[in-house]
């Protein structure tokens, strides 16, 4: 492991010298320079975990260094060091951002326990840098992986008001991803470095979401032994993920108006306004339109929540990312649990692609991490699948429904053309060549089943 790099700056040329050599009898790789200008140079020049400075420099003073390391090196953690502390200069140093504050003489004690202190700060600054970076890389709008035209326009929606204040709402399936796109969004946006929180309204009970999303003080009801902050205050300058919002109780859903119309709000049990600088995401798997027709949901709150909305298609639609997702889980899971699995095999990947997928993208998940647990093949096979999906791959018994043999045939065939279609992009040559009839019996199915109405629509 390499030796933590530490800048010492200091005017007197005796001091100088005797803290580089102390630094570098405890272990640690020392430079010293003797002025701000130098200073800057060779922050320039090299990565320090540390400076050590003293405040008293010919051409600057070291809270100016200070100011400018904390603009333009944010992972380098200061000490300064100064022949003439005062109360005052300590306090103004470490509002300033410095660790720690020394005086001189400097014990060798002192000084050995600030570096240890100011050191480990520094790694954990690193740490949660990194871990930002990954938490970005894992939720970004790259990491969603699709080829159907449908998520393309999704994405495209993102991009256009990701970094904007204004509310989303998420409509689809259960299991199609509206909390990973949440996510995406946030970390696509300029409060990516604030907090992402997420709160599922069907999970709890009224009077405990209204305590969960606006907090409560002490005593307001039997149990709050203490006050407690709510998630709309925990998420300030961030983004908060709504999920099932058309559960909430007509009271709830007055409250949610207010907040996402004033950004204003009061804690259970108080009469204090809190103001809030939160963006907030929504999501439902209901059709909240029919929901406010039939009275369960207000009418005022859904076009609050309805100024842009993302409608995400259900798995069985998308037949052509099926393959794509599958191979994404195994290698994950191979990663995770430690095994090798090579792919799926033409049955096995075949019983995925017919299977219709209730539970969309989570339920595909869930199958492929059974699968890679269970197999004990080079590959995934048939077998390996979990036995509802299993029926899929081999020959279905079928019973006859009174039904002409061309209109039996009408919806699988339907199928077979919007997935080849999805899997060459709508291109009408490309998919009636791997389809083996010509184009002009292509674009005929495609008006009969409604297809190129759809490609219309959709722009393609």
């Amino acid at each position: 492991m390499n030796a933590p790099r530490i800048l010492v700056v200091d005017d007197d040329t005796i001091i100088l010298n005797s803290l580089c050599e102390f630094l570098r009898l405890e272990g640690y790789t020392a430079t010293g320079v003797q002025t701000f200008a130098q200073a800057l140079e060779a922050l320039a020049r090299q990565t320090y975990a540390l400076v050590l400075a003293d405040v008293q420099l010919p051409d600057e003073d070291g809270f100016a260094l200070l100011r400018r390391i904390r603009s333009d090196y944010p992972d380098t953690v200061v000490v300064l060091i100064t022949g003439y502390g005062t109360i005052e200069s300590a306090v103004e140093a470490i509002k300033l951002g410095a660790h720690d504050y020394l005086t001189k003489p400097v014990v060798d004690h002192d000084l050995r326990l600030a570096l240890r202190r100011a050191l480990h700060q520094q790694s954990l600054i690193q740490e949660n840098r990194e871990l930002r970076t990954r938490l970005a890389q894992q939720y970004s709008l790259e990491s969603i992986l699709s080829q159907d035209y449908r998520m393309a326009r999704v994405f495209d929606l993102v991009e256009a008001v990701a970094d904007t204040r204004t509310t989303i709402l998420m409509t689809g399936p259960s299991g199609t991803g509206k909390s990973m796109l949440a996510r995406a969004i946030h970390y696509r946006s300029s409060r990516r470095d604030r907090p992402f929180v997420e709160v599922s309204c069907g999970a709890l009970p009224e009077a405990l979401l209204e305590s969960e999303l606006f907090g409560h003080v002490k005593g307001s009801f039997t149990g709050a032994v203490r006050s407690k902050e709510g998630k709309f205050l925990a998420a300030e300058g961030g983004t908060l993920f709504l999920d099932e919002v058309s559960t909430a109780s007509p009271g709830m859903q007055v409250k949610l108006l207010r907040v996402l119309q004033d950004r204003q709000f009061e804690p259970v049990g108080s009469n204090k306004t809190v103001t809030v600088d939160v963006r907030v995401i929504l999501a439902t798997n209901a059709d909240l339109a029919q929901a406010v027709r039939e009275g369960h949901f207000r009418e005022d709150l859904y076009y609050r929540i309805n100024v842009v909305t993302i409608d995400l298609p259900p798995l069985a639609d998308r037949v052509g990312d099926i393959p794509l997702l599958a191979e994404h889980f195994l290698k994950r899971f191979c990663r995770v649990h430690q095994r090798h699995r090579s792919g799926f095999s033409e049955p096995a990947l075949h019983a995925l692609e017919r299977h219709g997928w209730p539970g969309n993208v989570r339920e595909l998940e869930n199958a492929v991490e059974r699968a890679v647990l269970l197999s004990h093949g080079p590959q995934i096979e048939l077998e390996d699948l979990p036995a509802g999906l299993r029926t899929q791959g081999r020959e279905a018994t079928c019973t006859y429904g009174g039904t002409s043999l061309k209109e039996a045939l009408a919806e699988p065939e339907k199928r077979i053309i919007r997935a080849a279609l999805e899997a060459h992009h709508w291109n009408r040559q490309d998919t009636a060549r791997a389809l083996q009839i010509n184009r002009t019996t292509l674009y005929k199915k495609m008006k009969r089943y409604g297809l190129e109405d759809e490609a219309r629509r959709a722009g393609l």
